[in-house]
């Protein structure tokens, strides 16, 4: 199971979300947790329940969850009450603003942040957030209200649960209420949301509550840990306060500061006057003298003698609690274990003591030394904190050391009056005195977000690594509520009282929160609010780690700053990262699995915590920037006064003078309206902002399109109208900085309707600045204007390319500042086109409605519904319309569609495609050769269509249906092509599959998902091809399905064929194996209700039988091999489950056989010459064995066979007389599914069978018991004129009945084949040859006796078609050998792994001098094969039945779970098939078939018997 505890899942309120057990997890007890609570309980994070799994349409098991609430949900997976697995889903919040309550969907958000502290008294706070409604704000964001510390610094906050009283002018005491109705007056009237900031990482320093309780801080008495940076801070102020009086300037350190000779100075002074006098390496040292004193009393004790050498050799250093000078012990334990005594004489004592007082100096040694690397680093950032707050270009340039402005940042809070150091020091060990030194909060660059840096294990203080924020206290809250009482209680009401008021929430310095104190605060507040709105800054830019924090508090949204971006590119890039899907991107289906996804961000042109961007870049940048972020599809943000042109207002630091108020009117120093700054370029951005959000413009395309020039495409996906903005950024400023004239043309497809905003920013040239120092300047704006009335663009010539009309727009006088932004649409041709196409989608998909228009005239092939044309197809004709890989395609003069610069698809038909559209679908992935295929012209959407036309009849049909529908698709933009590509090849093949299994029986209409697949192995096998047609059967069978052959030209027989495996055996003579045909008949055909087809097959093969045998290899009718013993008894097994499954199944026997081979002497013959019904046949195929059958092969040689030696060309086979067991093959031939021959010259092993099981292979004998058993009760119902086979012996025949051949199977069989766990077994004849017991052996009579005894999974064949041969006991033991010992990830080794012989990995190219392994000689002996795993599970399943309820359920749980992992395999594979075979442990194997009908017709099977 995957762990996902950091992968970001979200959802929508109104979702349901559904837990479904994976493949992966089927058969395994896995009990699902939650602490989403039950209706009418309040939510826990840390309470959890179970959920229940219930059954859905018997198809799947799940779990529901519904009515979903805002924040977060926890899941767990847990497997015997341990947890396994687990993970998050993030349920996003409703806003609701108006009076009606109307739904402010997240990604409309405009937001405006305040400074409360520059809102001035709350009776005029609607006059001054006014500007934020006229310019088309809808979320106004304030910094905390409550009253701010002396510092005046917006996030220092004094009291937390006091209004701010500022807020209050004389004579009024405003109240949180107050301000909570001016909130609900914003919300209903004005149709705003509003949220507020939350600080839980510190208070201010002047709080008179942190001083009343102290242990709310860090302080010397809860946190000794800190007393060395505690001491070093003291040191550095007295230190800074004698800088500051000059007493260093001697020393090349004065007051101010002037150069890196000066900086050099200082680190001398620091080490001479700080850290060597401070001498805190003490504070890590141990007491020397007095430890080896406790040391020697406890040697005289005798503590020391007889102690284990076998003991750790490293002493352990006891921290002291307290961390006082030489506080810290040894462990006298570890002391001992290390110091021991070989007596009790004084001298041996001493002796002892020294060496323990040598390795504690070098301990101490060793600690100094950690000291001392710590105080470099504290040097090091004392320096250069100096360097940028006095030298640097880019700080604030502080000027001299003085108190004021000391050498560097108090990190400690010192409340007493100044003292000499020494007294302060003393201080340091009085309680009511050191409780008050409490910590300043700050930052640490690079700390790992999860960790506290005031925690003991952080050095962040004593190596003076934090940026400190010396107005505030950092606040510790312990692990739990218990820790501290009065924070945690102080804390959560002062969240309550924000959540009373607002409608969200700012995590402000969120990574500087203790985790779980956040969790259960914004608990609290959902508990106030349900539907509460979370925001987050100052995140980490690993998304792992931003999603733990996402998942824990239930974060809505991120706030992204476009000014903290590096450089354009990068901030250009962070637009389409975190904003929409890409233009053209695919459609997805309404249920689709829950896959991660981004955080859902807030992406501002400048953030309080910034800079202002008039320090950093020009003001002509302020409009272009504003352009970008509103483009973005997702939240937006500013601040106010970055819409005014007012960098002092933008700072959260210095300034606290009051905003200005709206006047729409007048124009004054203290009033604003639209011709202020770029306010009303602003409105409009907002404006379109909102509206392309909800009007479904989902789709961004970015482009830099010149120097300085971006070009961003909001796209809307139903209706494909386009809102293009083009705008060049000015990061310098350009009437100082060279800028280029010249700007390219732009070109937009389709039609522009008009311009929605052209905005040009100029200055003053008076150069006049205002009252906030930037130049005074002008941004004129014209709005919804025609194309010829711009003014910085006009249009040139229409261009026709891609199937659209580009419209070339050029620039004139686009200089920095500027923006237009273009509203698109199709032109008409193109938009009747995609209205049309979606029309006709809208049977697939009801998300195809918004934008579907109706035809005037619409193509005759698309009048009906496409599932109406499915249905005319047979599942022959299916066969080609999904599959078909290349081999089979080239014996059709074609092939399958080769991708340039890629890779040919696996299949000519459609699901070729869809196995590649499956992964290029979920992730957009656009940029795929396939899409640039498409993009590029229509070679493929020819390809599908006319491959299909060529067939004529319904297939021709459906050729048409896809001609008409990509025609459409060729006149519309190829950028749309792809996705609406996928959307028709999507829609027919699941049309196809309905189609497909309504033909099938009702065991997979109402299967499970893994049935369905697998019985689409039935359609991906059989086939009809003329070059791979079965021989023709009786012309006196009714229903046998007839075409007019493309070749001759005549009506001929059209019966499918059965390929073994793809893409191997699947053409030509490799394409029919009489033995494949019939391991995979009852899963592909039987099981799936296609009962005409398989009978066709069983009677087409009964004409073929020669010599009591039918061919190995049908090989085109021409070229059959009869070289196979096995064969002809999966073919009477077939027999028998047509009987057993099919209704009036035995009517099969009397069906007629044309027969090519009447006798074994003769020719073949012509249809309709000689006919038989087919229990002839069987008895002639039963009969031939029990008289024994002896020929040579055909044509016998190297041009039947180059690699056989000339004796493995005799065929010999029969049945023993004794033990009725069926025996045959010799040492140079290979008749069985182990059928490897030697290939290899160099490791002579050319001409010999790496497998020849000669004698009788056990498989077999079950089988024939099998057969057998089943005639006998065939002859007793009168179903089968023959009690017995006839042997003529010396000149006269006698019979042997079918009861007396099947009586001696069952009494010899155990006999024989079981390997006994007694070693004196009186029927073990080879006993030194045995190396396991309690198992079958894979042969008797082999003409090498040790293959007898190897541990094959061949006796599971037996185990499952004939169980009565086998005691219960002993089969579940040998199942057990079997589950152990040769069961793999998807297959079973054909091979102990204890054999010598052993190879797990078959390479059929390999050609060395290993005998055991060239050339694929292997084949057979270790590659894990998938088919016998489904008679080892259904074998399992069966005596399971007789061993108990208890490990009947343990079994069905492994059979799942076995089962689970062929679905994993099934859904990932691009053939959408399971392979013949797998390397050791499930490797994947190049030579494989990457489809095995075998494979997938067994493993139907044990889902049949499930």
């Amino acid at each position: 199971m995957e762990r996902l505890e950091r992968a970001l899942f979200r959802l929508e309120q109104g979702f349901e979300l559904q837990f479904r057990l994976g493949p992966t997890l089927q058969g395994r007890e896995v009990q699902v947790y939650t602490n989403y609570p039950t209706n009418g309980h309040k939510f826990d994070c840390l309470k959890f329940r179970p959920l229940d799994w219930v059954y859905h349409t018997q198809r799947m098991t799940v779990i529901k969850l519904r009515r979903l609430m805002c924040g977060f949900l926890q899941y767990t997976f847990r497997r015997d009450k341990e947890k396994v697995s687990g993970g998050y889903i993030v349920v996003d919040p409703v806003l609701r603003v108006g009076a009606n309550d109307f739904i402010l969907p997240l990604d409309c958000i405009c937001s405006q942040t305040y400074l409360a502290k520059c809102l001035g008294p709350l009776d005029k706070w609607l006059d001054r957030v006014r500007v934020a409604k006229e310019t088309g704000y809808n979320m106004i964001h304030f910094t905390p209200l409550q009253k701010l510390g002396v510092s005046g610094f917006c996030y220092s906050i004094a009291d937390q649960l006091e209004l701010n009283p500022d807020f209050s002018p004389e004579g009024k005491h405003y109240t949180w209420g107050d301000v909570g109705n001016l909130v609900e007056t914003l919300r209903k009237d004005w149709n705003m949301v509003c949220i507020s900031d939350v600080v839980y990482n510190h208070t201010e320093v002047s709080s008179e509550w942190i001083h009343l309780h102290p242990e709310c801080g860090y302080n010397l008495v809860n946190s000794p840990h800190l007393k060395p940076a505690w001491l070093l801070d003291r040191a550095l102020w007295h230190l800074s306060c004698e800088v500051a009086d000059g007493k260093f300037s001697d020393q090349g350190v004065p007051a101010s500061f002037q150069d890196e000779w000066n900086m050099n100075a200082l680190r001398g002074v620091l080490w001479q006057q700080v850290f060597s006098r401070l001498r805190l390496w003490e504070f890590l040292q141990v007491h020397v003298d007095e430890a080896v004193e406790q040391f020697r009393q406890r040697l005289q004790a005798g503590s020391g003698v007889g102690s284990s050498p076998e003991c750790e050799k490293q002493l352990k250093i006891v921290q002291d609690p307290q961390h006082r000078r030489f506080g810290n012990t040894v462990d006298m334990n570890s002391a001992l274990d290390i110091f021991t005594l070989h007596s009790m004489s004084p001298s041996d004592i001493q002796e002892c003591c020294i060496c323990f007082k040598k390795r504690l100096e070098e301990l101490n040694s060793e600690l100094y030394k950690e000291m001392n690397h710590h105080a470099q680093q504290a040097t090091n950032c004392i320096v250069e904190n100096v360097v940028y707050e006095r030298l640097s270009d880019q700080g604030p340039k502080l000027g001299p050391v003085t108190r004021k402005y000391p050498l560097c940042s108090r990190y400690f809070y010192f409340p007493f009056k100044e003292m000499t150091f020494d007294e302060e020091t003393e201080l340091m060990e009085q309680r009511d005195k050191a409780c008050h030194f409490l910590a300043h909060d700050g930052f640490v660059k690079g700390n790992d977000p999860l960790r506290n840096w005031a925690e003991p294990g952080s050095e962040a203080y004593l190596r003076r690594e934090l940026v400190c924020q010396a107005d505030t206290i950092k606040l510790r809250y312990g692990e739990k509520p218990e820790d501290c009482r009065y924070l945690w209680a102080h804390m959560k009401t002062y969240t309550e009282i924000t959540a009373k008021v607002f409608s969200g929430v700012c995590v402000v310095n969120c990574l500087s929160t203790p985790l779980h104190v956040a969790e259960a605060m914004l608990t609290a507040a959902r508990a106030i609010r349900p539907n509460l709105y979370v925001m987050a800054d100052r995140f980490t830019g690993s998304q792992l780690i931003d999603n733990l924090f996402i998942n824990r508090l239930g974060i809505t949204t991120l706030v992204r700053d476009a000014l903290g971006a590096a450089d354009r590119q990068k901030e250009e890039g962070s637009l389409s990262w975190f904003c929409g899907e890409p233009v053209g991107a695919f459609f997805q289906p309404s249920l689709r699995p829950l896959i991660p996804a981004v955080a859902h961000t807030m992406f501002m042109d400048v953030s309080p915590s910034n800079h202002s961007p008039s320090q950093t870049c020009s003001v002509f940048d302020f409009l272009p920037r504003s352009t970008l972020v509103s483009m973005a599809c997702c939240a937006t943000g500013s601040i106010r006064g970055y819409d005014e042109l007012l960098p002092c207002q933008i700072s959260a630091v210095k300034d606290d003078h009051e905003y200005t108020c709206w006047n729409s009117e007048a124009r004054t120093c203290d009033q604003v309206n639209l011709q202020t700054g770029i306010l009303a370029g602003k409105l409009a951005l907002n404006r379109l902002h909102q509206k392309l959000a909800a009007e479904g413009f989902t789709q961004v395309y970015v482009e830099q399109l010149d120097e300085g020039v971006v070009a961003v495409t909001r796209h809307c996906p139903s209706r494909h109208q386009s809102v293009v903005a083009v705008l060049r950024r000015a990061m310098k400023n350009p009437e100082t900085q060279h800028h280029k004239e010249d700007v390219s043309s732009v070109f937009i497809p389709g039609h522009i309707q008009e311009v929605v905003l052209e905005a040009v920013t100029n200055s003053n040239k008076k150069e006049d600045k205002n009252s906030n120092g930037l130049p005074e300047c002008t941004v004129e704006i014209q709005e919804h204007i025609q194309l010829k009335d711009s003014k910085v663009v006009r249009k040139a010539d229409m261009v026709s390319k891609d199937n659209s009309i580009y419209q070339e727009i050029m620039f004139e006088k686009f200089t920095p500042g500027c923006v237009v932004i273009f509203r698109v649409t199709p032109e008409p041709r193109c938009q009747e086109q995609l209205g049309a196409l979606r029309h006709h989608l809208i049977q697939f998909s009801p998300q195809y409605q918004t934008g579907s228009l109706a035809e005037h005239s619409t193509p005759s092939i698309l009048a009906e519904p496409l599932r109406i044309i499915m249905s005319k197809l047979t599942l022959a004709d299916m066969n080609m319309l999904l599959y078909r890989c290349d081999a089979e395609e080239r014996e059709d003069g074609g092939g399958c569609y080769n991708i340039p610069s890629w890779l040919p698809l696996n299949y000519g038909g459609l699901q070729g495609l869809m196995s590649v559209m499956a992964e290029i679908r979920p992730k957009n992935y656009l940029g795929h050769p396939l899409c640039e295929n498409l993009r590029q012209g229509d070679w493929l959407m020819n390809y599908v269509s006319e491959r299909l036309l060529a067939k004529g009849g319904a297939l021709g049909e459906v050729g048409q249906w896809f001609q008409a529908m990509f025609g459409y698709l060729q006149n519309i933009p190829r950028y749309l092509v792809p996705c609406y590509f996928d959307s028709i090849i999507q829609g027919a093949y699941t049309s196809a599959l309905e189609a497909i299994f309504k033909n099938m029986s009702s065991f997979v209409q109402n299967g499970s998902s893994l049935v369905k697949q697998l019985a689409l192995g039935s359609v991906q096998m059989c086939g009809v091809g003329h070059r791979w047609a079965l021989p023709t059967i009786s012309p006196h069978l009714k229903d046998v399905p007839h075409h007019l052959s493309d070749v001759t030209n005549q009506v001929e027989q059209c019966c499918v064929a059965l390929a073994a495996g793809l893409p191997h055996f699947c053409a030509g003579v490799l394409r029919c194996w009489g033995r494949d045909t019939f391991i995979s008949l009852r899963g592909l055909l039987l099981l799936t209700g296609r009962h005409l087809e398989a009978r066709n097959i069983i009677l087409a093969f009964a004409g073929t039988l020669h010599h009591g045998l039918i061919p190995s290899l049908l090989g085109q009718g021409s070229s059959m091999r009869y070289n196979c013993r096995d064969a002809v008894w999966w073919w009477l097994q077939s027999i028998q489950e047509y009987c057993t499954l099919v209704p009036n199944g035995v009517s099969i026997l009397k069906c007629p056989v044309r027969r090519m081979y009447p006798t074994d002497v003769s020719g073949p013959q012509p249809t309709g010459a000689w006919d038989q019904p087919l229990y002839d046949v069987i008895q002639e195929a039963l009969q031939s064995h029990m008289q024994g059958i002896r020929f040579r092969e055909t044509d016998a040689g190297p041009q039947l066979d180059s690699n056989m030696s000339d004796e493995g060309f005799n065929i010999e086979v029969g049945v023993d007389q004794t033990t009725g067991f069926t025996y045959g093959g010799n040492r140079f031939n290979c008749g069985t599914w182990m059928n490897k021959m030697g290939e290899s010259e160099k490791a002579h092993n050319k001409g010999i069978p790496a497998t020849p099981r000669d004698g009788s292979a056990v498989e077999i004998v079950g089988l024939c018991k099998s057969t057998v058993h089943w005639i006998v009760k065939l002859h007793n119902d009168g179903h089968f004129p023959y009690a017995a086979v006839n042997i003529p012996s010396e000149g006269q025949t006698y019979s042997v009945s079918y009861v007396e051949w099947d009586f001696k199977i069952q009494e010899n069989f155990e006999k024989k084949f079981y390997i006994s766990h007694d070693p004196q077994d009186p029927e073990e004849k080879q006993p030194a040859l045995v190396h396991k017991r309690g198992i079958y052996k894979d042969s008797l009579g082999a003409s090498s006796p040790w293959c007898d005894y190897q541990l094959r999974p061949n006796f599971l064949i037996a185990m499952m078609v004939a169980p009565e041969l086998f005691t219960v006991e002993k089969a579940w033991e040998a199942l057990g050998v079997a589950e152990k010992k040769l069961m793999g990830p998807l297959g079973m080794k054909t091979l102990d792994p204890d054999d010598m012989v052993y190879c797990g990995v078959y390479d059929n190219n390999l050609d060395d001098d290993n005998f055991n392994r060239a050339k694929g000689f292997n084949y057979h002996q270790g590659p894990e094969w998938l088919w016998p795993v489904g008679y080892f599970l259904r074998a399992k399943l069966y005596f399971a039945t007789k061993m108990g309820k208890r490990t009947y359920d343990e079994t069905v749980n492994l059979v799942k779970n076995i089962v689970s992992r062929h679905a994993v395999h099934l859904e990932r594979s691009p053939w959408k098939g399971l392979p013949e075979l797998t390397n050791e442990n499930g490797q994947h194997c190049p030579f494989s078939c990457e489809c095995q009908a075998s494979a997938m017709a067994t493993i139907l099977e044990v889902l049949y018997d499930l």
